[in-house]
């Protein structure tokens, strides 16, 4: 009796934990629906002051962040095509705000890199972001935000060093009786 008492108990917290995961799963793809409303993009825009093609601020965001950085790199943080990435970085450095480079490790890879116009304009991007979420995030406790921020940062190193081709299967879904 105690055997099948364990069972279940062991069912009953893998359900739970599941509904967890589930309940994790939706808040992020609100968040990630959020970050990629063009309207999100716009309101930044407005929000710092700046004229920016909306297509172009995501990208030119990562630059800031991550550059020097590649057009495959880029696009691939972008979720868009590089072909697109492309054109949409000659556009930044049309407007003067990203120069391009090569690799210095690697001469057939071009990088993208922010210039000091570039560097200005994410800066008012940065503190439109800020002021957006003080007011998002204005009645969190300092504690409540550190420990949100700590959160996050292990999630997101947590899904980052899941490697594209890992094989996650269970083996009891794959069963589907096919021999």
């Amino acid at each position: 009796m105690a055997s099948n008492e364990s069972v279940q108990n062991a069912r009953d917290q893998q359900i739970q934990a599941s509904e967890r995961l589930r309940r994790l799963h939706e808040a992020v793809l609100d968040i990630v629906a959020v970050m990629n409303r063009p309207q999100r993009d716009a309101l930044m825009v407005r929000a710092a002051g700046i004229s920016l093609d909306r297509a172009l601020f995501p990208l030119l965001v990562l630059v800031g962040k991550f550059g020097p950085i590649g057009i495959v790199e880029l696009a691939d943080r972008n979720g868009r095509d590089h072909t697109t990435v492309s054109r949409q970085v000659s556009r930044l450095v049309e407007l003067g705000l990203v120069t391009r480079q090569f690799n210095a490790h690697d001469r057939r890879i071009r990088e993208a890199v922010i210039t000091e116009k570039g560097r200005a304009m994410t800066a008012r991007i940065d503190a439109a972001r800020e002021r957006l979420m003080r007011a998002a995030l204005g009645d969190w406790s300092d504690a409540e935000l550190d420990q949100f921020v700590a959160w996050m940062r292990r999630y997101a190193d947590a899904i980052l060093h899941i490697p594209d081709g890992a094989d996650i299967a269970d083996g009891a879904d794959q069963d589907d009786g096919a021999a």
